[in-house]
C-alpha cells in the first residue's frame, strides 16, 4: 500500500478528502444515526475527531457528492436533494469573562445571516437564531440542519469563575432550547462537547435530545479501532510494535469495542516515538486542582466503581470525580456490573498515556519542584534496574521530605496509609511500571506490587508513631502472599514500609528476598 499524509490537526473532511491524506470512514455511522433519529448529543473527551465528524455532516447534507467517492454512504445517500446547514461552534474564544459568550454567538449569528443572505431583525441571540431557522427554511423549501461543536466550552472556560459559569450556563439553556421549539423546520441537529451535563442543568428545554455517549452501536463513532489502524494505517505499521501501539494508545470504551484516540496514533506515526502526546496538549487545571482539594489519592483512580446515574451527573454546582475523570478521557470503562436493575461500571486508566502522565501530573502537584521530581524518579529506575533495594529507603525519605510543609498545614489528610502509598504509587506508575494495588490473594490483598526486571516486589504500607518494620513484615509472610507469584519462578521481595505521621515521613523500611 502506498503511504499517505497523516492529517495532524485537519478538522476540515474537504482537505483529507482531497489533499491525498489518510481518512477513517466514519460515514455508515452517519447513516444508521440520520436514518435512525433526528436530534443527538455526543460526549467524548479532546481530540478525538467530534470536530471532523461535524464537518463530514455538513458535507454529507450539503450534498458534496464528490467527497464522498468510494465512502460507505455513497451508494446509499440521496445526492439530489441538499439541506441548509447551521453550524456554531464554540472552540475559538476564551469565555472566563462573561460577556465572550454573547458576543461569540452574535458574531457567528452574523456570518450565518450574511451567508444565507438573511437580513437581521432582533437584536437577542435566542430570536435571531429562531428567525434564521424560519427565514432559512421559507427560502430554501427545505428544514435545516443544525450543528453545535463544544457546546459546552463556555462552561468549561469558567468553571474557575462559578458565577460566569452559572450565567453561561442559563445562556445556553435558552439559546439550545431553540432546537425543540423550531423542531418543524429542523431536518436533523448534533451538538458534540466534552462534557455531559445533566438535562436538568443545561437540556430541560431540549428533552427530544437522544444521547449516544454511551450507545454500544456508536461507541466507534469517534477514535479509531482496531480494524481502523490496521486497514487504513497498515503502511505505517511495520515500523513499530502492534501491541505497544494498542497498550500505549487503545483503551477507551464507550460500552463497545475500544478505540484509540486519533491524535496520539497520528503523532506516533509522524514522530517514530511513543509519548505522551494526547496528554501534553493540555490538562485541564481544575481537574487537578479539583482532586487535590478533594483528597483523591492517585491509587484510588484504578478500578474506581460508579453507577451509570454518577457518570451522567455534571453541573457547575455539582462535579462528580468519577464523571469528570471519564468525560474527560483519563478513566474509561473496564467492566459492566449489574446489582438488580441498577447498572455499575468498573473505570480504570485507558492505557499506558493516561496511566503514566496523570500520575505524573499529581506527583507534581504535590512535589512543587518538577526538578527534584525528575531526579528522584530516574534515581528510582536506577536503584530498581540495579536491584539496589536498601537504597530505595534514602530515596523515598527524599520523596517526602522534597512535599512542602504548607502542603501538610493546607491540606487536611483524613487517611495518611492512603495517601503515603498513593505517593509511592504516583512514581512507581510515572514510570509506566507495571504496578498493582489492593492486589487480591485467598488470604488478603497485597497493599501494592510491582512486576519489573523480572521480579516481583510486594509492599505493605503501616502508619504508626513507634517504628517496627517487623510487624508490616511479619504481615507478608504470614498471609503468604508471596505464594501467587511462586509459579513465575522470578525474585520475590518483601517490603515493609512504616510511615510517622509526626515526622511526615519514612521510619520504618525492611526488605527480605524470597526464593521463588
Amino acid at each position: 500500500m502506498i503511504r499517505k499524509k497523516l492529517p495532524i490537526g485537519i478538522q476540515t473532511f474537504s482537505e483529507i478528502r482531497q489533499g491525498g491524506y489518510y481518512y477513517v470512514d466514519k460515514t455508515a455511522l452517519a447513516y444508521q444515526l440520520i436514518n435512525e433519529g433526528k436530534h443527538y448529543f455526543l460526549s467524548r473527551p479532546r481530540r478525538f475527531g467530534k470536530s471532523l465528524f461535524l464537518d463530514t455532516l455538513k458535507e454529507l447534507f450539503e450534498g458534496n457528492e464528490t467527497l464522498f467517492q468510494g465512502l460507505a454512504i455513497h451508494e446509499h445517500w440521496n445526492w439530489q436533494v441538499r439541506y441548509p446547514v447551521l453550524r456554531f461552534s464554540f472552540g475559538r474564544k476564551n469565555y472566563s469573562l462573561q460577556q465572550s459568550l454573547e458576543e461569540s454567538l452574535h458574531q457567528q449569528l452574523t456570518q450565518l445571516e450574511r451567508n444565507f443572505e438573511v437580513q437581521q431583525t432582533f437584536n437577542d441571540v435566542g430570536s435571531r437564531f429562531a428567525d434564521l431557522l424560519e427565514t432559512i427554511s421559507a427560502k430554501t423549501q427545505s428544514p435545516v440542519v443544525v450543528l453545535i461543536d463544544e457546546y459546552d466550552k463556555p462552561i468549561l472556560d469558567a468553571l474557575h469563575y462559578p458565577e460566569v459559569a452559572r450565567i453561561n450556563r442559563d445562556f445556553l439553556r435558552g439559546f439550545y432550547s431553540t432546537i425543540k421549539d423550531y423542531d418543524a423546520y429542523i431536518k436533523f441537529s448534533f451538538l458534540t462537547g466534552v462534557t455531559k451535563f445533566s438535562k436538568v442543568s443545561l437540556f430541560s428545554g431540549l428533552n427530544n435530545l437522544k444521547d449516544i455517549t454511551l450507545d454500544e452501536r456508536y461507541s466507534a463513532l469517534c477514535g479509531y479501532t482496531d480494524t481502523d489502524v490496521d486497514q487504513v494505517f497498515m503502511p505505517e505499521l511495520s515500523r513499530f510494535d502492534r501491541d505497544e501501539i494498542r497498550r500505549w494508545y487503545n483503551g477507551y470504551h464507550w460500552l463497545g469495542d475500544g478505540v484509540y484516540n486519533p491524535f496520539d496514533v497520528l503523532q506516533l506515526f509522524d514522530t517514530g516515538k511513543f509519548k505522551n502526546y494526547w496528554f501534553e496538549t493540555g490538562t485541564p487545571t481544575f481537574l487537578v486542582d479539583l482532586l487535590l482539594k478533594r483528597k483523591v489519592t492517585s491509587i484510588s483512580l484504578d478500578n474506581s466503581i460508579s453507577s451509570a446515574t454518577v457518570l451522567s451527573k455534571f453541573d457547575v454546582d455539582d462535579i462528580e470525580t468519577d464523571a469528570l475523570l471519564f468525560q474527560t478521557g483519563y478513566l474509561t470503562i473496564k467492566n459492566t456490573l449489574w446489582a438488580g436493575d441498577k447498572e455499575f461500571y468498573t473505570l480504570g486508566y485507558p492505557n499506558q498515556e493516561v496511566y503514566q502522565s496523570l500520575n505524573e501530573i499529581l506527583l507534581s502537584a504535590w512535589v512543587k519542584n518538577q526538578k527534584a521530581q525528575g531526579i528522584q524518579t530516574l534515581r528510582l529506575y536506577d536503584l530498581l534496574k540495579a536491584n539496589d533495594l536498601l537504597g530505595l529507603k534514602t530515596l523515598f525519605h527524599s520523596f517526602f521530605a522534597s512535599i512542602p510543609y504548607n502542603w501538610y498545614s493546607n491540606n487536611d489528610i483524613q487517611n495518611y496509609e492512603g495517601y503515603y502509598a498513593s505517593v509511592f504509587y504516583s512514581y512507581f506508575a510515572s514510570l509506566g511500571l507495571n504496578v498493582t494495588v489492593e492486589d487480591a490473594t485467598n488470604l488478603g490483598r497485597i497493599d501494592m506490587t510491582v512486576q519489573f526486571n523480572g521480579a516481583i516486589y510486594l509492599f505493605e504500607f503501616k502508619v504508626i508513631e513507634n517504628s517496627s518494620p517487623e510487624a508490616a513484615m511479619e504481615q507478608l509472610k504470614a498471609k503468604r502472599y508471596a505464594d501467587k507469584y511462586r509459579a513465575l519462578g522470578q525474585p520475590i521481595y518483601l517490603i515493609a514500609v512504616e510511615f510517622s505521621k509526626s515526622s511526615r515521613n519514612i521510619e520504618g523500611f525492611a526488605v527480605e528476598c524470597v526464593a521463588p
